[in-house]
Order: C-alpha cells, then structure tokens, then sequence
C-alpha cells in the first residue's frame, strides 16, 4: 500500500491557524495582559477556559491551572503565539496597549520582510508576536523558500507612521475596534530534522524557509509560515511534561473530507490520533498536542 492511497500530502491551501489554548497559573495577571495590554475581550467563558479574542474570533484561551508547575526555558513547548492584525492602524494601536501598560514584557522588533512584528512575553512567559504581513506582492521566493530577515523596527516611529496624534492619545484606554488572527504559531522543539519529519512529511505542511539546523518555517497555500519550530532554547529537549505554557494548537481544515484525508494520513505514517466528534486530536514528538478541525 502507498502513501498515494492515503491521499494527498499537502495540507488544504486555505488552512488556518486556530485559537491557541494556554495553561496559566495566575489567572488574572495573563487575563489582564492579554484584555488591557494586547487588545483582546473576552467573548465567552467556560470551566477551566476563558476565550479571548476580536471581533467574533477567539484567538486565546486560558485554562488556569495552578497545580502545574512553570516550565523552564530549555524544555520543548511554545516560542510565542503570533497575533496577525488587518492594518499597520490596528497594529499601532495594539502596540501602544503593549507599551503603555506592559513596557517591562517588550522584548524587541523584527522587519522579517515579508511582515512587520513586535514582540513581548506575557506575564507567565509566554512569547507573544504582534505582527502585519507585508503584501504577498513583496514576498520574495527562491527555490520554493521565502526570503526573511530580521531588520530592527522603531515601534515609536512606526506608531507615528500610522497614527495621527488624536488615535494615539486614545488608543490605550478606548475598547478595541479592530480585528485579527492567529496567523501562526511558533514552537521549541529537541531537533530541527525531527520537526520538520513531523510537520511536513507526515502532517502536510509544506516548508517555506530554515536556518540551517536551528529553524525550520512550514505553511500552507504559499503562507510564509502558518508554525515554525527551532532549537534556540530547547536543542536536545524531551517530550514534554505536564506543565504550564502552551495547551492545545487548533488548526482548521478546509474542505470535506479534509479530516478523514488527514486521519488516514497520520495513520500511515504511524502517528496515534483520536477524534471527540468534531475535531482530530494528536501530538507532535514533543508532546505538543494539535487539534485539526474542519472550517
């Protein structure tokens, strides 16, 4: 029997990134990050999750346990959750939450030329990415792979540069009106070549980009990167422990039968899946659990 028989390889081209469950211990400080320094309103709540989110999406979920204990920094788990916003305006105006409130969790800034990004860690350490893709006209390609750097951004000067003074001094204490994804996840891992088995050979993400081995970049439908994994912190890392941090990575999956497509596809490749009735459950080698859905 081929994989060909397990249908195709690659992911649907319109996957998307889904909302990212977290693991806290201190439930109202992430709470706080998350509603007054990012932007985020909570949409609905339910025993043990609070999902936050914009507009209608629910972007975050906290589910506050307080017997787990932190991880430390060089085991496997999450680098950060990247939050993709509509507008360089909607950006700016997450970016003055972020700084007017949580100045002390700014962590830096990246030009990645094919987006603009500002980073943070949340309260419990969590990596948190607010960023805005550049038009997919600019993108540059070179055999198959995508062109990133890393390029510093003033976020001072690029809140200026879309802002006008009025927004500015309202953008920290007025409701937000703007909306956004999770427009990818990006994880520590033990081993690059092991990620990208996994991510790419056996789950169908195609990948975009690498550095060497301490990075690999995955997408679908010619995204510059829907998860990334590296090695920066975690080279040598185990399967996970039940810690805080990273929960659950939702996935949604176009198109009918894209589940079974999958399921048959993990099968193959001798990876344990359960499905709850509505969603395909699974782990990554590192015990990162993934939860595929059908949009």
């Amino acid at each position: 029997m081929t994989e060909a028989s397990h249908g195709t390889h690659l992911l649907p081209a319109n996957t998307t990134m889904g909302t990212v469950r977290l693991r806290v211990k201190d439930l109202k400080a992430v709470y706080d990050y998350y509603t007054r320094g990012v932007g985020l309103v909570e949409l609905t709540s339910d025993l043990p999750g609070v999902h936050l989110g914009l507009g209608n999406q629910v972007l975050v979920t906290l589910e506050h346990d307080p017997s787990l204990r932190a991880p430390a920094r060089t085991e496997a788990g999450l680098f950060h959750v990247a939050i993709l916003f509509d507008t360089p305006q909607d950006l700016a105006k997450s970016l003055i939450r972020g700084l007017t409130s949580y100045r002390n969790r700014y962590v830096g800034s990246g030009d990645h030329l094919v987006s603009q990004a500002f980073y943070f860690a949340d309260p419990e350490g969590n990596g948190v990415e607010l960023y805005i893709d550049r038009p997919r006209d600019q993108w540059q390609w070179s055999n198959g792979e995508v062109a990133m750097d890393t390029l510093h951004i003033d976020p001072v000067e690029f809140i200026r540069q879309h802002l006008t003074d009025e927004q500015i001094a309202l953008a920290a204490e007025t409701p937000a009106d703007y909306a956004g994804t999770v427009g990818h996840v990006h994880l520590q891992v033990g081993d690059v070549a092991t990620a990208q088995q996994f991510y790419v050979d056996a789950l169908g993400f195609e990948r975009t980009a690498g550095l060497g081995n301490a990075a690999v970049f995955v997408s679908a439908g010619g995204y510059h990167h829907h998860m990334a994994m590296n090695v920066w912190n975690s080279l040598g890392a185990s399967p996970r422990q039940n810690t805080l941090g990273l929960g659950v990575v939702n996935l949604h999956l176009p198109g009918e039968g894209a589940l079974d497509t999958l399921a048959d596809r993990l099968k193959y490749k001798g990876i344990a899946t359960t499905f709850d009735g509505q969603s395909l459950n699974f782990m990554d080698p590192w015990n990162n659990q993934l939860r595929a859905h059908s949009a």
